[in-house]
């Protein structure tokens, strides 16, 4: 992808959905394309936030009708602040799109935060959001 990049840290739920709308919001109003990370660690069997394969067409499908251009990476076996900080860096990437949750200060120790780890270290703005409220 060249020119200017938005990178959108997705997760399978609804924190995920936000940020990808907010990215390809993002990406229109900038002229810009959008590159999407959903990594997993792999640390357990199942990871509710990695998208499987209905969820993956259904991205595909909504980012092929937004009129962006677009890649979508499912890395696996990564720490996935550690790949969305790559993507920002290695893209050009002038934005960071995350949805963030309310975590207790136990969850957060316990539990660690990708979007905490992101939203301190990575070099460029980054655009933290959350679902609308019901």
């Amino acid at each position: 992808m060249s020119g200017t990049t938005i990178v959108v840290g997705y997760t399978a739920d609804p924190f995920g959905h936000a940020a990808l709308e907010h990215g390809i919001s993002e990406a229109r109003l900038r002229g810009a394309g959008l590159l999407v990370v959903n990594a997993t660690s792999g640390e357990s069997y199942v990871d509710a936030r990695f998208a499987g394969a209905t969820e993956v067409q259904d991205v595909e499908t909504r980012l092929a009708d937004c009129g962006v251009a677009y890649e979508l990476r499912q890395p696996i076996g990564v720490d996935p602040a550690d790949e969305l900080l790559a993507a920002v860096d290695s893209s050009g990437a002038e934005l960071l799109v995350v949805g963030i949750r309310h975590r207790n200060p136990v969850g957060k120790l316990l539990l660690g935060s990708v979007a905490q780890k992101v939203i301190l270290e990575c070099p460029k703005p980054v655009l933290a959001v959350k679902p609308a409220a019901d």
